[in-house]
């Protein structure tokens, strides 16, 4: 069995298993992630992208607002290349209470939260596509943040100073030595081998996961499975947030993001057994474009580009709580104190929104109990890519000879570190997807630089095939690099393309009708038909 020393080990490769390893490695802390799937796969990649200002949580939450509001202002600025400055809006409805309005802008001002009032005239200029029924509008600092992108930087960061990643690797058991737990017994399914950490502490950084962790060193918490779906349209339908104006309820946000726009979210409990088994339902659906209608007209008629759902990570208190009435706050548990249980920490609740203020919370704890005296440095050092502020586009076109029309997405995903992808050679910036413009070049950097195993991953790093063919027309050459780029063997790749495409399918099967059912049957037609995909034996790989 292989063996791995380090002092600090964390279980859960989301936005704040990333970020605390960032914030361990910054402190010289020797730190190790592990992560069952890939980096953002779980509920880090499965929300609506929202840079919450803390507006949405004012009137009910103020804790999570002022949390809020403060990490919007330090993502904007280390974060740059995630982020979208959009705005943001919140509208009333004929059939909503007006009396909310005040009550959002007093509750904002109160959790300093820059927010002001718009005429309706001055909101239909903002975004023509409103409702012009709309009786009022509140304008606030929302934006958007790629979820992707932001756990990725950070794990970037970690690792170009020295923090380790395993990913695609499932925690079997804890190792225990009396009363404390000394490290973790790990299966990495992509090699097919077991291996050991072994560590003064171990973070459960897992989310709704973070249940079964729990039990595997012997304590409880119960968490409280809230899924929530959202759907995507298939453009942008809007180019600033769009939030209704009323207690926080389904299908009352409109989110754009890159070359899409989401609607969201659903709220409904969930048995923690399911959680592995999450399905977006027909009812959600028809709620999230009924109430987006009310907020952009006609949304209900254009193409829904697929579905997804998510669990929220929250702690259940009292257990008998609705989803939507338990706090956002962040819960970080000390089990030593707690349970009599030595080097083992969970920090779980929260939202995307404050992963870094989670992190810093959960490696002061840890440096505390290394005496290590180092503080956080991750409000003010910029993640890989933020630098400095985004390049004019005249700037990148010089050093590498190639249009703007084709670099801009590459320089929009990577920042700075778009010198380490786009090249004067034409073969470096050949389209492999067009729909959102990814690069033959910035595939290769993902491959060798993003720890990259198959072509799930490799979406999550470049948005290849989340553009409105759906990878219909990008995967199979993506699959090709994986060749000939030396990242997999032919009958690897092969897996690859027919697990991706099933990936794919989960989503879009939710919304399978018109237009979505028609680009399906032309998918079916190129992979099984033209390519006999599907007949393709499986073998070994690495041939």
């Amino acid at each position: 069995m292989n063996y791995i020393e380090t002092q600090a080990i964390i279980i859960g490769g989301g936005a704040t298993g990333a970020g605390t390893l960032r914030d361990l490695t910054l402190r010289g802390i020797n730190s190790v992630l592990i992560e069952k799937n890939d980096i953002a796969s779980g509920t880090t990649g499965r929300n609506h992208g929202l840079l919450h200002s803390g507006a949405r949580y004012a009137v009910k939450d103020l804790e999570s607002a002022t949390e809020c509001i403060a990490e919007n202002r330090i993502l904007k600025k280390i974060a740059r290349h995630c982020v979208e400055d959009t705005g943001g809006l919140f509208v009333t409805l004929p059939e909503d209470d007006p009396s909310y309005h005040g009550k959002l802008l007093a509750s904002c001002k109160f959790a300093g939260i820059p927010a002001h009032e718009l005429s309706t005239k001055e909101a239909l200029a903002l975004e023509p596509n409103l409702n012009p029924d709309i009786l009022s509008a509140i304008r606030v600092p929302d934006g958007t943040i790629d979820p992707f992108r932001l756990a990725s930087a950070n794990v970037l960061d970690s690792t170009e100073r020295g923090g380790r990643i395993f990913t695609h690797c499932d925690v079997k058991s804890l190792i225990k030595e009396g009363s404390a737990v000394k490290g973790v017994q790990c299966y990495d399914r992509v090699k097919g081998m077991d291996f050991e950490i072994r560590g003064d502490i171990v973070v459960n950084a897992a989310g709704v996961w973070g249940q079964h962790i729990c039990g595997l060193a012997g304590v409880e918490l119960k968490m409280f499975p809230s899924k929530g779906s959202m759907v995507i349209i298939d453009y942008r339908i809007n180019n600033i947030v769009v939030n209704r104006c009323r207690v926080p309820a389904d299908g009352d946000i409109i989110v754009p993001g890159d070359t899409v726009s989401i609607i969201g979210t659903t709220s409904k409990k969930i048995e923690y057994n399911e959680i592995e088994r999450l399905i977006v339902d027909d009812d959600e659906i028809e709620v999230l474009l009924a109430d987006g209608e009310k907020l952009i007209p006609h949304v209900s008629k254009t193409r829904v580009l697929r579905a997804y759902c998510g669990v929220r990570p929250l702690v259940d208190i009292s257990g008998d709580i609705k989803g939507r009435d338990i706090s956002r706050g962040i819960v970080l548990v000390d089990h030593e104190e707690r349970d009599s249980t030595g080097g083992f920490i969970t920090i779980a609740g929260g939202k995307l929104m404050t992963y870094r203020l989670m992190a810093e919370m959960t490696a002061n704890l840890v440096a505390k109990k290394l005496k290590v005296k180092k503080k956080c440095s991750t409000h003010r050092i910029p993640l890989p890519g933020s630098e400095k502020k985004i390049q004019p586009m005249k700037q990148i076109k010089k050093f590498t000879g190639i249009p703007g029309s084709v670099t801009g997405s590459t320089l929009y995903r990577h920042g700075q570190r778009v010198h380490n992808i786009l090249t004067k050679d034409r073969k470096n910036y050949g389209l492999i997807c067009e729909c959102e413009m990814v690069t033959a070049g910035e595939i290769e950097y993902a491959l060798k630089n993003l720890n990259v195993k198959d072509i799930v991953d490799l979406r999550r790093r470049t948005r290849i095939g989340m553009g409105p063919c759906q990878g219909e027309l990008c995967s199979y050459r993506a699959a090709g690099l994986f060749v000939e780029f030396e990242a997999a063997g032919a009958k690897d790749a092969n897996i690859m393309l027919k697990d991706f495409l099933e990936e794919r399918w989960k989503g879009i099967k939710p919304i399978l009708w018109g237009d979505s059912l028609r680009e399906t049957e032309f998918t079916y037609w190129i992979y099984q038909g033209l390519f006999g995909l599907g007949d393709i034996p499986e073998g070994d790989g690495k041939k």
